[in-house]
């Protein structure tokens, strides 16, 4: 098929606080309460598309447990491989540190803290690939 897509399925239980996740994509970030970060490999999730007509023997799933403060961030590539002028991508480690340090803010003040420091980090450069981004937090009251 000569092709390069893939993707991760989430699925979200947000009354009983838990996520589910199947599919191949970009590592999930699981964060704390407290900010600390979790990287959730999807590599053992899923398989690539077109290369075998049946693909359940190599999907699986995995399920997380989501406690009151705990969140998720999913995105695309063209967030961590952003690069600047200097052609230095903006890579995972940066996003980790943006989202552990502001984790105390609303999702969607995450999410706007992320996309301003990717754009002020790529400066001038061009944009060369798709930037997506969602930011969940489970409600601390529930």
């Amino acid at each position: 098929m000569e092709t390069d897509k893939n993707l991760t399925l989430a699925l979200l239980d947000y009354k009983a606080g838990t996520l589910q996740l199947t599919g191949q994509h970009e590592e999930v970030l699981l964060i704390r309460n407290n900010g600390k970060v979790e990287l959730i490999d999807t590599f053992d999730l899923g398989f690539m598309v077109g290369i075998e007509s049946d693909i359940s023997e190599f999907v699986s799933h995995k399920e997380i447990l989501l406690q009151p403060g705990d969140g998720i961030v999913l995105y695309t590539d063209g967030i961590t491989e952003a690069q600047n002028i200097e052609k230095k991508q903006y890579g995972l480690t940066r996003l980790c540190e943006v989202v552990s340090c502001n984790w105390s803010k609303t999702a969607k003040e995450i999410q706007q803290v992320i996309i301003t420091d990717v754009k002020d980090y790529i400066g001038t450069q061009k944009v060369f690939d798709d930037i997506t981004l969602l930011v969940l937090k489970q409600n601390v009251s529930n």
